[in-house]
């Protein structure tokens, strides 16, 4: 049980870690005018020297180096590096292109995804309630896909390469803020290949006024911060208490998809959504009962 003022720090690192991420898309949209790849390429470069700084400070360098040096964790992190770096490349394409509710509800798929994923690749069982959510999960899916005649590929595609991103990185035992400075590294070629061959008008910081560049910069802060604090709110909560805490960024993105960025939420779109979030209130009231269940068993046993 974590000690009370470690968890009210954690509660406030989770909090404000699951804000910046449901917020994140009013910077992106800041960036409008920029295409997705060419964001996505700033996003790594200022991610990496952001990251390397850190590492710097905090003294975990030689941890950044002895990975480097293990040749089969970097192929884990090869892969690794093309599913997150697509994750964001689609994300930051979906905000500039009025497609956040699709983000969103691709962010509420997630947890189930997850679920399936430990069934397929990891040899976990689904309990009864879990099948239910999956479901109904697929029900919604299968809804749109009746409704407009396709899938919502993008919801679909944020929730499989995030879900397959962290199953991904169990197999790379690395800790967070060293993958994704390798990861970075491994952007970071193609990032400046990117940059320098691009004929748009804003690929060269010497021609952009400064307030760009610093918008530009800022992609590094906003990739690491939420990374951080959310490390810090993992180590301090409960596992239920940061899964409650991960249906915030979704949440605030379908509030500035509907209210700010005035994208349709009609009643095909409710009912979607509507199945999704029935089965992730499924989905946790089973995660709640089962927890209870092995409190229940470790009291028993001592």
């Amino acid at each position: 049980m974590p000690h009370k003022d470690s968890a009210a720090a954690g509660l406030l690192a989770g909090v404000t870690a699951f804000l910046i991420w449901g917020l994140a898309p009013l910077y992106f949209k800041l960036l409008g005018g920029i295409s997705a790849p060419e964001i996505l390429a700033h996003r790594s470069i200022w991610s990496l020297a952001l990251a390397l700084v850190i590492l710097v400070l905090i003294g975990k360098l030689p941890d950044l180096l002895a990975t480097l040096r293990d040749r089969k964790r970097m192929r884990t992190l090869a892969l690794s590096t093309l599913l997150i770096g697509s994750n964001w490349l689609v994300f930051i394409w979906a905000i500039t292109n009025a497609h956040l509710l699709d983000a969103s509800l691709g962010y509420y798929i997630n947890p189930l995804i997850n679920v399936l994923l430990g069934v397929l690749f990891m040899g976990e069982r689904l309990r009864p309630l879990q099948w239910l959510a999956v479901a109904l999960a697929a029900i919604g899916i299968g809804h749109e896909l009746w409704q407009f005649g396709e899938l919502p590929l993008v919801a679909l595609f944020l929730a499989l390469s995030f879900g397959f991103y962290g199953l991904v990185r169990k197999r790379a035992p690395v800790e967070s803020l060293t993958g994704l400075g390798i990861e970075t590294l491994y952007m970071l070629p193609v990032a400046l290949l990117y940059l320098l061959w691009s004929d748009s008008p804003t690929s060269n910081l010497a021609d952009n006024s400064w307030q760009l560049n610093s918008l530009l910069v800022l992609a590094g802060p906003v990739t690491l911060l939420p990374l951080l604090l959310f490390n810090i709110a993992a180590r301090r909560l409960n596992l239920s208490t940061v899964g409650f805490l991960q249906y915030l960024a979704p949440t605030l993105m379908l509030l500035l998809a509907t209210l700010a960025f005035g994208e349709p939420f009609n009643q095909a779109k409710l009912v979607t959504f509507a199945f999704v979030w029935i089965g992730l209130a499924l989905y946790t009231i089973d995660a709640l009962a089962q927890r209870r269940r092995q409190r229940a068993l470790r009291r028993a046993a001592l």
